[in-house]
């Protein structure tokens, strides 16, 4: 069977029949190296906090980013922007990249040089942060730990060379942005690409709540915490003088802990003069596979490639394809049960790393987590269906090898939803991506703290403050112990590096974000080979936003 091309890969479609990969890169001619890029006319950027450390763009940086190497470089543009984005049938104000949701596919190969150019015009500032890859400390996109956030009006260009191959996110790192549609698929490509297929179906899950009935993400934060309709269950109320940010993106300033590099995160700025936007907290909701609730927002809908389940996206291929699919979670509160009508899935990759392939009828994919499977298609129409873990509701897409026009009914239960599920802690990786067995440098163990009641999430008892630094040091094996002593799972992500699931031995599945289970502890291993500061948190964007991050420092 022969393999893709780079050309074939470019022309599969993406979104919606018979559309082309959004293929936002271009050769710029030969630049030599990625080097140091900040906004025009700035110093680099240096964060509050102790003396000591390794600084996001220090001479350690500079010179871990030029042992990557240097290929091609690849221009791209993204403009951040209120849009009117079509979700299938149904309308919606928002904040968007290049005015689509998803974002612009991203596609480089590893060793290019991505240059991307942000060009905010939002009403706020923002930033991008490239998930999962490990990248210079000084392009990562943390408002104020890594950079200055864009202000209003300005551009920023994000350099960097893309080293390893992967199914990759880009997405806002500030506030509530993530919840609107500031994301994007990005991926980079294996030169040496072992797999063999004939198709590549990209498919990016979203919770959606922006602009429903007067919705914002912003309100539903403020409804989650202590005086918000959380509380009024409790007789609590809404408490004199609080309302609610105002739809359809309205201009306000971020709630982003880091964006004023206070000690805890402050709280949000933005109220209008009455309430807008119905009750969106979920009650009661229970998974047995997540240990508990599923989660605490009620999402009106959910996506599979920005399109509603009644309207949704289809990819069309022949019978006998063999086809790759990259499942990206770009969700701020929900896990999705994925599985395709018909199908057996054989895992191949998780956030980006090659796995023993390892067959399943369905997975569990949490915020920001990454897998590539392949499937064999048949002949006939099936949906892929992402079931909301503990919640109600579903997102859909097609894969259909004939030219008819019926759909499965968009309440569509595919029957793999049911069966057999692995989970990330079984998987083996792929021996070329396999962690020795080398005894760790350093012991860090983080207590996962807080409550629904309090909404006071955050590690070991603290909220986020930007001057905080867990200290490590170049050339560590790092093991890092999670403790969650909540009663909610949390998907875990550590910027700027993989680690290896797992704790007895380093022979757990390379990854940048996992779940961690309500009341148990989870063990990760990596090691420390990429010097500056870098963000460990929570990606449920909710929790993240009410303090559940932190910094791992390198030292001098």
């Amino acid at each position: 069977m022969q393999k893709p091309s780079r050309r074939t890969l470019l022309r599969a479609p993406f979104a919606a029949a018979g559309a082309g990969l959004l293929a936002a890169c271009s050769d710029s001619g030969s630049e030599p190296s990625s080097g140091p890029q900040h906004t025009a006319g700035t110093a680099a950027f240096v964060p509050q906090g102790p003396r000591g450390f390794v600084n996001p763009s220090d001479p350690e940086v500079l010179a871990t980013e030029r042992k990557r190497g240097s290929g091609p470089v690849r221009m791209v543009r993204f403009t951040a922007a209120r849009s009117l984005l079509d979700l299938g049938g149904r309308s919606v104000h928002s904040w968007a990249y290049n005015e689509s949701v998803p974002g612009p596919l991203v596609r480089v190969t590893a060793g290019d040089v991505l240059s991307l150019t942000l060009s905010n015009q939002l009403p706020e500032k923002t930033t991008l942060h490239a998930h999962g890859v490990r990248l210079r400390c000084d392009m990562d996109g943390v408002p104020d730990l890594t950079q200055s956030p864009i202000a209003p009006g300005t551009d920023f260009i994000y350099r960097f060379v893309a080293s390893h191959p992967g199914t990759y996110l880009l997405h806002s790192h500030v506030g509530m942005q993530p919840d609107r549609a500031l994301y994007a698929p990005f991926v980079v490509d294996d030169p040496k690409e072992p797999l063999s297929y004939d198709q590549e179906w990209i498919v990016v899950l979203d919770d959606w709540v922006d602009d429903i009935d007067g919705s914002n993400p912003e309100q539903v934060l403020d409804q989650l915490k202590p005086g918000g309709s959380m509380d009024m269950d409790m007789g609590m109320g809404m408490g004199p003088g609080r309302s609610s940010p105002s739809a359809h993106g309205s201009a306000h300033p971020s709630a982003h802990p880091s964006a004023h590099a206070s000690p805890s995160p402050a709280p949000s700025k933005s109220r209008s003069r009455k309430p807008m936007g119905p009750d969106r907290v979920l009650r009661n909701s229970h998974s047995s596979m997540l240990h508990g609730e599923g989660g605490n927002v009620a999402y009106p809908h959910y996506l599979a490639n920005g399109r509603l389940r009644t309207d949704p996206s289809v990819f069309r291929c022949r019978p006998g394809d063999r086809i790759r699919i990259r499942i990206i979670n770009a969700g701020s509160e929900t896990a999705f049960r994925v599985a395709l009508g018909g199908h057996a899935l054989t895992v191949t990759h998780t956030d980006g790393y090659p796995v023993q392939h390892k067959r399943t009828d369905a997975l569990l994919v949490g915020m920001a987590e990454r897998y590539d499977v392949l499937v064999t298609a048949k002949d006939g129409v099936f949906p892929l269906v992402a079931l909301a873990e503990g919640k109600k509701g579903k997102a859909v897409a097609i894969l259909r090898t004939d030219k008819g026009r019926n759909l499965p009914a968009p309440d569509v239960r595919p029957a793999e939803l049911d069966r057999e599920i692995v989970p990330a802690r079984r998987l083996v990786p792929a021996e070329s991506v396999a962690m020795d067995d080398r005894h760790p440098d350093r012991d860090l163990r983080i207590r996962i703290t807080g409550t629904m009641q309090k909404y006071d999430w955050g590690f070991d008892h603290k909220l986020y403050d930007v001057r905080e630094r867990h200290a490590v040091r170049a050339g560590e094996r790092v093991r890092l112990t999670l403790v969650n002593a909540t009663d909610m799972w949390h998907p875990m992500h550590l910027h700027g590096h993989t680690f290896a699931v797992g704790g007895i031995s380093s022979a757990g599945a390379r990854k940048d974000t996992t779940i961690v289970l309500p009341h148990r502890k989870l063990v990760l291993d990596f090691d420390a080979d990429n010097p500056g500061l870098w963000m460990l948190h929570c990606h449920n964007q909710y929790h993240s936003e009410s303090g559940m991050m932190t910094v791992l420092g390198y030292k001098k």
